[in-house]
């Protein structure tokens, strides 16, 4: 192992261990963009192969048990890892391959995305793999961020209002996570104003206390929102690598992708919805023709 050096520079090392997305809005692609974009190392473990553009998922090849603790494993034992992101993991077997190996290695701080359904409907994992999630990662986890379906599904009941959230949350919780982010996204597109709701747990004088945070926000008027929870969830990770904490973690994590949302209001990638603009804080937004479209 290499030595530090009085020199030496080290960044937030941020592990996303997802499925890949080969039209690179979402997955470990959009993974890596944000980690970047926000100051980090970003490093993948893949866990499945999708063939995905912006219309949709068509095929999906998970990954050999061996190969995904190979790559967990080869990462921790030279670079290190600061925090890892957990988004796609098509299959219970999958999910107790990454378990195992995430606590041998002793890994402290994760940040679970439990994706079970794709933007497009596509299933990304059933109920087998949900209820593997819940058993073996939640607890584990530093914070999970399910969005309304995913929650749903999680809870096995419909999630629809905002009235829902505080609930939901604490059910969540329950399951052994130190936080949870409702995501409010998928709210009735009559919503102009978004709410997430943000749970977790701390310790005052040797007890428990539950606090919980509503972040609201605009809806940004695009059609082109592939891979925002991805992108949340990652950027989240990489300001809680950096040091921030938890609550200032979320809310910056809500302004970068409002923010990636709004520069890419008009990005013309694929012919169904395209991607956030991640790189918005480097290259200018992304505008109408007349304005400069890329």
């Amino acid at each position: 192992m290499k030595s530090s050096s009085p020199s030496s520079i080290q960044i937030p090392r941020v592990l996303t261990i997802a499925g890949s997305d080969s039209g690179g809005g979402a997955g470990l692609q959009a993974d890596l963009k944000v980690i970047t974009a926000l100051g980090g190392y970003g490093m993948s473990v893949i866990t499945a192969i999708t063939a995905q553009n912006t219309l949709g998922v068509s095929r999906i090849q998970d990954v050999d048990l061996d190969v995904v603790e190979a790559q967990i494993d080869a990462v921790f034992l030279d670079i290190g890892v600061d925090i890892v992101k957990i988004g796609m993991l098509a299959s219970p077997e999958i999910v107790r391959t990454v378990a195992s190996a995430l606590k041998r290695h002793g890994a402290k701080r994760i940040v679970l995305d439990p994706v079970l359904r794709a933007t497009s409907g596509a299933s990304l994992g059933g109920d087998d793999t949900a209820q593997a999630m819940m058993a073996d990662l939640f607890p584990m986890a530093s914070i999970i961020t399910p969005n309304l379906e995913e929650t749903s599904l999680l809870l096995g009941r419909e999630i629809v209002s905002v009235a829902d959230f505080n609930q939901a949350a604490h059910e969540l919780l329950d399951m052994g996570p130190q936080a949870v982010l409702i995501k409010g996204g998928h709210l009735d597109s009559s919503h102009t104003q978004l709410t997430d709701f943000l749970m977790w747990r701390t310790i005052e004088d040797g007890l428990e206390v539950i606090q919980s945070k509503e972040f609201k926000h605009y809806r940004v008027n695009t059609m082109n929102t592939h891979g925002t929870g991805c992108s949340l969830s990652s950027a989240i990770a990489t300001y809680l690598a950096g040091g921030h904490d938890l609550g200032h973690s979320v809310a910056k994590a809500i302004s970068y992708v409002e923010a990636g949302l709004e520069a890419g209001r008009f990005l013309s990638i694929g012919e169904g919805p395209g991607p956030l603009w991640h790189m918005h804080d480097f290259y200018p937004s992304a505008l109408p023709a007349e304005e400069g479209k890329y």
